[in-house]
């Protein structure tokens, strides 16, 4: 949601620091907020006015009247508060239908003040500008406000002055107080534009010849301008609604929301209630919510959420797991129901959602069983038949009742079944697979175009584009009754491979000569071209740095697609509006702060655009156009019969609920000719008159079905148009978010502009309201299919509609990913791995999630274990491979490796460069004597032979001791490094067998040759084979297998790297020069045949 509100402490904290005026703003930061955790003696320390001056005390939980409640202490000293204290705090207390305990109480000084020194001032949004309210008489009893006071509208980037505020507000105000309130509104209004409020109200302001006291305060923040607001901010804590706790379960649902581009919502209602959701959309957790209170069910429904926007497997599994540990934590007498329900996915993959929750499920199944838990699933949209399938077998194999439902069930249907009111089918008839869609029995390759590109009961009426009329100087550009149509061209502003492919899949179906995309635009990369299909055919789109450059390069566009993120969609929407080409813009984001989205709406008026959006996913024109992912996958485009047009045109404000008016109409009708859902946020770019409108002007659409819902008051003009005789044709319409006035306290739901700020913006007022005015409204969302299929059959009866036969549309071949998606099809992997998963929610090493391993302090032995050794080695292996590491870091700049990466460094060569000429060096004469000497001393010893003999072979062979030698150190000058290992390895190995061999042969190589000595790579070599022989974690072949394949090696090249690495930074930094090698260093010798 955006409009968020905040406490009484934070908003006057938010005013204190920020508010910019010449008037003196008295009391600033003087209050002290108490809970019952509070220490009276710190709290007086940090606050010490508290001792000295008269008080006030009052509850700050969002509660409206406290005055007139009684919940006001005043004019109270310090010990009078304590005492007042006594009888409110932790108390239950009911305001108005809610009931809750009074937890927070906020302390101020006391403003001796006189009646008329008190005033009201409130400032508010609305769709045209901000509201400035003001009223002469403030207080407790200041009453109606809204018809008592004097209003002033500040319209969308206008500025608000002294004078306008002098003139149309205080003209009930002493002229000797004029000036200061002037000039105090005027900032507060800045201050409210400047922090993104939405609502802020303080009654009474009160102002004495000392200045301006702000005594009471409530405000409303756009919680989606953090972005832009956070460093003034800082962390908001946003209250909930007083009568409703705060839960920790919604804070973690909250923070997994803020880190995901899903939507993730909870609330709590009533955590010991028997009925629990697990709803997929916005649109789609109000409906279940309102049928669950319709049937009866508000006392018992536990919670209300949602998830959608493509959640991936483990968000999905979070909150499942999130809701199956609070519905399983106290037993019900009667059993608990859990409502998996959904309208039909846009984008969303049904199945891999649906993977999460079954986890969830198979974690909790036996909390589930104890409570007896009952679910009821119904899903439709992508992959959905697998979704189902799964959830299903996991009912079988756990032994918990699941039913589970698609889209031949109404998608309110199972909550009857689980409160008892419908019986539940026994095998209910399931929809083709997916697949059965894509594949065309017909054997048409091509249909003929013009049977199913006009309206489907009028085959021949044209569905060009009507043109924007051209309006008179100086007002606002007309805008376009027809937005689409079967030529329409569009920009898709954002890298969606998916959402085109999609639109030009659709295209194909419609039979279009033409795809719908003629460019995309994407800033982050230069202008390049993208592959696609079109049909069976590959074809190439062109991708535009610059929507200047794809403007002038595509005249024929005039559609923007905008999948621009939040923070860029309002630059790059205003950018798309200076070119007079584009008529129609949808912008799919949501979150974008409401302030910027009001002046996006009166930049589009004036030019004569419409928008559809923010916060859709579009609108669709049957046989015409399609917006991004709007209808889904293919297989719900065939199956709601959207290729070719109908009769019916709907508006919604839910994306996943204009799909399921899809799959309704179709069902109901002979389909839809137009649908548009206009966005869930407060104010869209486009309102359900807009579209109502064109409708009622379009000659193929015979009847109109609105989906409207709870906030704002737009159905009225529905209401209006219909009463006037400017909508003519029959509207069917129902309002969802009727069960908002059954609740106790305030529920946002999950779109932003889905909350009634009075009665008149309920969904049940609404209902009436167009019921009254002759609209055809439903009793529920139960009823709407029934009531269009009823207004439908008399449109028929009467001969207004003509159904016209139905013709199948051209096949369009499935991608292969999808294919495989579904298991259609199988292909052998290029790649296979075994050490490492990056694709879950967080990274896996060789079957370790990452946080576990800094959990249990591995260090970077274990993870080396467990990438190169798959395995997770003891303690003290780990830390014997850290240690081979730090020995084996770096030997100074003589050695070949070192020489190498230094001179490559001195050449200007960049650090892969100078790395990889050291690394190069690493072979049998310089550190590559790991393997060499491990198999060398493992062939003799596994053979029996002993180290005398094995010293003798080797020379009789004439071979090196791979691992014996050094050119320094000798057994008098004994290494260090070696010495080291040797006495951890003595300390910790079980057994050294290897390394004893070793040893025993160094005694006779040192016996004829001092420095014949164990080196450190010979060392390392046969102590690893001890590790690996008898750590416990491999068997014989493993161990054998491991040395064999050149892990030893490995060692060396990993801790070498960080010593050339070393190297290279050091040659940097002193700013060496190009190395020259000098000449008294090399022997210049001729051939020999020319000496002689």
């Amino acid at each position: 949601m955006s409009a968020k509100a905040i406490s009484e402490q934070t908003g006057k904290e938010f005013l204190f620091k920020h508010i910019y005026t010449s008037v003196a703003v008295q009391n600033r930061f003087r209050y002290a907020s108490v809970t019952a955790e509070t220490d009276w003696a710190s709290l007086t320390q940090e606050h010490p006015w508290l001792l000295t001056e008269r008080l006030v005390v009052k509850p700050d939980q969002l509660i409206k009247r406290r005055g007139k409640l009684g919940l006001v202490g005043l004019n109270l000293d310090l010990s009078g508060v304590q005492e007042w204290l006594k009888s409110h705090l932790m108390r239950e207390t009911t305001v108005g239908k809610a009931k809750g305990v009074l937890k927070k109480f906020l302390i101020e000084p006391f403003v001796p003040h006189k009646q008329e020194e008190e005033f009201y001032v409130c400032v508010y949004a609305m769709r045209e500008g901000d509201h400035v309210l003001f009223h002469h008489e403030g207080g407790v009893e200041v009453g109606d406000v809204d018809s008592k006071a004097q209003r002033l509208l500040v319209a969308v980037d206008d500025k608000l002055t002294e004078d306008h505020v002098a003139k149309q507000l205080l003209a009930h105000v002493h002229d000797e107080k004029k000036a200061i309130l002037a000039n105090f509104i005027v900032s507060l209004f800045n201050l409210y534009e400047d922090l993104y409020f939405t609502y802020l109200e303080i009654n009474p302001l009160v102002v004495t010849q000392n200045g301006v006291y702000i005594l009471d305060m409530a405000a409303k923040i756009d919680a989606t301008a953090d972005y832009i607001c956070q460093a003034k901010w800082g962390d908001v804590e946003f209250p909930p609604p007083f009568g409703r706790e705060a839960y920790p379960e919604e804070a973690y649902i909250a923070d997994l929301d803020a880190k995901s581009g899903a939507s993730l919502k909870l609330t709590i209602l009533n955590p010991r209630g028997r009925i629990w959701t697990m709803v997929a959309g916005g649109g789609a957790s109000v409906v279940y919510s309102d049928t669950i209170c319709d049937l009866g069910g508000v006392d018992e429904l536990a919670n209300y959420g949602e998830y959608s926007g493509a959640p991936s497997e483990q968000q999905t599994y979070d909150y499942a797991k999130t809701i199956l540990s609070l519905m399983t934590r106290e037993k019900h007498t009667q059993g608990k129901v859990l409502i998996i329900g959904g309208s039909i996915a846009n984008f969303t993959n049904v199945a891999a959602t649906f993977k999460g929750i079954v986890r969830a499920i198979k974690d909790y199944q036996g909390p589930l069983k104890e409570n007896e838990v009952t679910i009821f699933v119904r899903r439709g949209g992508p992959n959905y038949q697998e979704g189902l399938r799964v959830m299903g077998e996991v009912g079988k194999t756990t032994g918990i009742p699941i039913h589970v439902f698609g889209t031949e069930t109404h998608m309110t249907a199972i909550v009857g079944m689980a409160l008892g009111h419908k019986p539940i089918p026994n095998q209910p008839p399931m929809d083709a697979h997916t697949a059965n869609f894509l594949l065309n029995s017909s054997n048409n390759v091509m249909t003929p175009a013009t049977t199913r590109t006009a309206s489907f009961s009028e085959p021949r009426r044209s569905n060009d584009v009507a043109p924007a009329k051209k309006s008179k100087a100086g007002l606002p550009a007309a805008k376009a009754t027809t937005l689409f149509s079967r030529h329409t061209k569009a920009v898709v502003w954002g890298m969606q491979t998916r959402a085109v492919q999609g639109m030009l899949d659709f295209d194909y179906v419609c039979s279009r000569d033409e795809p719908s995309v003629a460019a995309m635009v994407y800033p982050f990369t230069g202008d390049h071209m993208q592959k696609f299909y079109w049909g069976h055919k590959e074809i190439l789109l062109p991708v535009y740095k610059s929507m200047a450059d794809a403007m002038k390069k595509h005249p024929e566009v005039d559609v923007l697609i905008s999948f621009a993120s939040l923070r860029s969609a309002f630059d790059s929407t205003m950018e798309t509006m200076q070119h007079p080409q584009i008529h129609t813009i949808a912008i799919i984001a949501e979150g974008i702060p409401e302030a910027q989205t009001r002046r996006l709406i009166k930049t589009a008026d004036e030019n004569g655009v419409t928008i559809i959006g923010p916060a859709t996913v579009g609108g669709i024109k049957p046989g015409c156009f399609k917006i991004g992912n709007t209808g889904g996958m293919l297989d719900n485009i065939l199956a709601s019969k959207l290729y070719r047009p109908g009769s019916v045109a709907y508006v919604s404000r839910s994306g996943g609920m204009s799909n399921e008016l899809n799959n309704i109409i179709s069902r109901t009708t002979d389909g839809v000719y137009e649908g548009v859902a206009i966005g869930g946020d407060r104010y869209p770019g486009s309102t359900f008159i807009d579209h109502v409108l064109r409708y009622q002007d379009t000659p193929g659409i015979q009847m109109i079905v609105v989906l409207g819902e709870i906030g704002g008051t737009e159905e009225y003009n529905i209401c209006q148009g219909i009463k006037e005789g400017r909508i003519t044709k029959p509207v069917v319409c129902w309002c969802i978010g009727t069960c908002a006035t059954m609740f106790a306290s305030e529920v946002q739901f999950g779109h932003a502009g889905a909350c009634a700020n009075q009665a008149s913006e309920t969904a049940v007022a609404k209902n009436q309201a167009l019921r009254d005015a002759g609209a055809y409204v439903p009793k529920s969302f139960d009823e709407l299919g029934e009531v269009i299929r009823t207004v439908y059959d008399e449109l028929v009866a009467s001969g207004t509609i003509v159904p016209a036969q139905e013709v199948p549309p051209p096949t369009v071949p499935m991608d292969y990913s999808w294919a495989r998606e579904l298991g259609l099809i199988r292909k052998p992997a290029s790649f296979m791995t075994s050490i490492c998963d990056e694709r879950g929610q967080e990274l896996i090493y060789a079957g370790m999630p990452i946080t576990e391993v800094f959990k249990e302090e591995m260090g970077l032995g274990g993870v080396l274990g467990l990438l190169w050794f798959q395995r997770r080695l003891p303690r003290y292996a780990c830390q014997f491979i850290e240690m081979c590491l730090m020995v084996t870091a770096d030997h100074g700049p003589a050695v070949s490796g070192a020489h190498n990466t230094i001179v490559c460094a001195r050449a200007g060569k960049d650090l892969i460069s100078s790395l990889t000429s050291g690394l190069l060096t690493i072979g049998d004469r310089f550190g590559g004597a790991l393997d060499a000497a491990a198999k060398q001393f493992s062939k003799a010893f596994d053979s029996g032979m002993l180290p005398m003999e094995f010293v003798n072979k080797m020379k009789k062979d004439g071979k090196l001791i791979m691992g014996i030698g050094h050119r320094v150190k000798s057994i008098n000058n004994p290494d260090m490094r070696v010495q080291i290992l040797k006495d951890f390895v003595k300390q910790h190995f079980p057994s050294t067998q290897l390394l004893d061999y070793a040893l025993d042969v160094e005694k006779i190589t040192t016996s004829k040759k001092p420095n014949l000595i164990l080196n450190v790579d010979g060392f390392i070599g046969v102590a690893f084979v001890d590790l690996l022989r008898t750590c416990g974690g491999f068997t014989r072949d493993e161990a054998d297998e491991f040395v064999e394949i050149g892990a030893l090696n490995g060692i060396f090249v990993l801790g070498r790297s960080m010593g050339f690495i070393g190297h290279y930074l050091d040659q940097k930094r002193l700013k060496q020069g190009l190395y020259r090698h000098p000449w008294d260093d090399i022997s210049y010798v001729l051939p020999e045949h020319m000496s002689m």
